[in-house]
């Protein structure tokens, strides 16, 4: 791939400063070792016409190689690793494997996940929040105490990294104001294991460094 563009928000509020999902791309990117330009757009360009031709649903990340371009982060860190045997292997297997894992991320983890933290980081103090709450934490113990059994033994999701612990590791941060993943080792051990290596740490301090460039002057 060559002349990448990775497009995410100019700017993001200090909760969710290292959880928008542009990072999950970047975080690809450099795992794969492609270098890429970041575009940002402020969060009320998301319903102009032209961004809305890049991504239907006005959200981020959108991307661009050579002229095509995807949304939807989870189908372009598949399109990214389909390339980089550093993120997918090379036998057929290995390669439903990840695509299984990829899915399991999103579809399986993530939707009671991201339910606990949109309550929490968006809605905490409003009333049905603290009614829905309780079921919200269960549903999601649910998820990692599964997840937990399955990475026993294990330092990612297929023995060895791929594009599936990006998408997977990426979703537990979400929760990462809890102490619902902490609440077992294993899957503590694994969030820690992920954001240690050198191309999370890379693709983070740039997204960060962006967001500080651009954050508004207190009046």
């Amino acid at each position: 791939m060559e002349s990448i563009k990775v497009t995410g928000f100019r700017w993001a509020p200090p909760f969710a400063q290292g959880l928008v999902r542009d990072l999950r791309v970047r975080w690809a990117l450099e795992e794969a070792g492609l270098p890429y330009k970041a575009e940002v757009i402020d969060v009320e360009d998301r319903n102009s016409d032209a961004y809305r031709a890049k991504h239907p649903f006005g959200m981020v990340p959108s991307f661009e190689a050579n002229g095509r371009g995807l949304f939807e982060s989870g189908a372009i860190v598949h399109q990214i690793a389909e390339s980089s045997e550093a993120l997918m292997p090379a036998d057929r297997d290995g390669r439903a494997d990840t695509v299984t894992w990829i899915f399991a991320a999103l579809n399986t983890v993530e939707p009671p996940v991201n339910s606990l933290s949109v309550m929490d980081l968006q809605h905490s103090e409003e009333p049905w929040v603290k009614l829905g709450r309780p079921a919200a934490v269960e549903a999601v113990k649910v998820r990692l105490n599964a997840l937990a059994a399955w990475l026993e033994g294990r330092d990612y999701l297929l023995g060895r990294f791929t594009a599936a612990d990006i998408l997977m590791a990426t979703v537990l941060r979400l929760i990462r104001h809890t102490d619902l993943v902490a609440g077992f080792p294993t899957l503590d051990a694994y969030v820690k294991r992920c954001e240690a290596r050198p191309a999370f740490q890379k693709a983070l301090d740039e997204q960060l460094a962006g967001y500080s460039r651009n954050a508004p002057v207190a009046a």
